[in-house]
């Protein structure tokens, strides 16, 4: 890093990532230093685009390029482990797109390595750096709705997509689960860890990847999580917690919040909302900060995101897919996540 900035360099040129480097370049301690892409002209759009000084048409050479501090990978979730391996093996430090990576072998190999170079890794949940959603998660842990009992969370968005989609091509990690699940799952073990129970069902495409899938989580504390993700139809992308003396609901777009209202027992309802002062709610600053906050302090992970929790999720959604029936190319050596109640 130099005195002032921290350099970034960004893997892959699609709509997230164009969304990501647009808010990274208004944040003036981030630098985008260089963009790569499959495609030297795409990588070299992008650059332009956004004012990149180098592009590359492979992505070895942003994963050599010494001056970049920290790499966002957004290539589709198939290839999370092969572009963020490639960029850790090189001494860069990462943040990976949602889901972390297709499963948790895969999950634990990034880990693995991230720890044995010492290099800074994290899973851009940007839900869980959002400050709305900080703050619902304090406020939980200083009992304002007591023992949460339930927690209930959707993500559904209408389509149709056809089958040439990558949200339907099972190459890319298709399917409605890793895609828009992984938020509702995470929102749940945000606030209950990981559950001791899984059961679930799916309905699935004539490629063999989840339109829309429905789970029960359980924990032994009692504690139930409903989450349900879609996209063949379009969801309330709202999320509740109930509690024994309380309850929190959030509307609409629960994933990057910006409010939520506390119902607590004998009160009257209150409102949470996002200081706008402070920016978007909806914006990657957030994760972005907390990512150079990391780096500048010369941690290797996040204690808004860290690799434990990221890994706990890997194991619940390689748990559901083992319940609905659904796996990728090239999963042959992936083991079965246990389950105490199939569904």
């Amino acid at each position: 890093m130099t005195a002032e900035n921290v350099r970034w360099g960004i893997l892959a040129t699609g709509g997230i990532a164009a969304a990501f480097t647009a808010d990274l370049v208004d944040l003036p301690d981030a630098e985008v230093v260089a963009v790569a892409s499959r495609s030297s002209d795409s990588a070299k759009a992008f650059a332009e685009r956004f004012g990149i000084p180098r592009a590359y048409g492979d992505w070895g050479s942003l994963a050599a390029d010494a001056d970049i501090d920290v790499v966002y990978v957004a290539t589709p979730h198939s290839a999370h482990r092969a572009a963020a391996g490639l960029c850790l093996e090189a001494g860069r430090s990462v943040l990976c797109e949602k889901p972390f990576t297709l499963n948790v072998r895969e999950a634990e190999e990034l880990i693995a390595l991230a720890r044995a170079r010492g290099s800074f890794l994290m899973e851009a949940m940007w839900m869980y750096c959002n400050p709305v959603i900080r703050r619902l998660k304090a406020l939980v842990e200083d009992g304002a709705i007591g023992e949460v009992r339930t927690v209930q969370a959707d993500f559904g968005i209408a389509g149709p997509f056809p089958p040439s989609h990558r949200l339907r091509d099972p190459a890319q990690g298709g399917g409605a689960l890793l895609d828009l699940g992984v938020y509702p799952v995470s929102f749940a073990q945000l606030l209950l860890g990981e559950p001791s129970d899984v059961a679930a069902r799916a309905v699935l495409s004539d490629e063999g990847v989840d339109l829309q899938t429905g789970a029960l989580l359980s924990w032994e504390s009692g504690a139930l999580a409903s989450v349900h993700c879609s996209v063949v139809g379009g969801t309330s992308v709202s999320a509740s917690v109930t509690g024994s003396q309380g309850r929190i609901d959030i509307p609409y777009g629960f994933f990057h919040a910006d409010r939520f209202l506390l119902h607590r027992d004998g009160r009257e309802p209150e409102v949470f909302a996002h200081d706008e002062a402070a920016g978007p709610h909806n914006s990657f600053k957030y994760e972005a900060r907390e990512v150079m906050r990391a780096l500048r302090a010369g941690e290797t992970e996040s204690p808004l995101v860290p690799l434990d929790g990221t890994l706990a999720v890997m194991r619940t959604l390689d748990a559901i897919r083992d319940r609905i029936g659904v796996s990728y190319p090239g999963e042959a050596g992936r083991e079965a996540v246990p389950a105490a109640t199939p569904a």
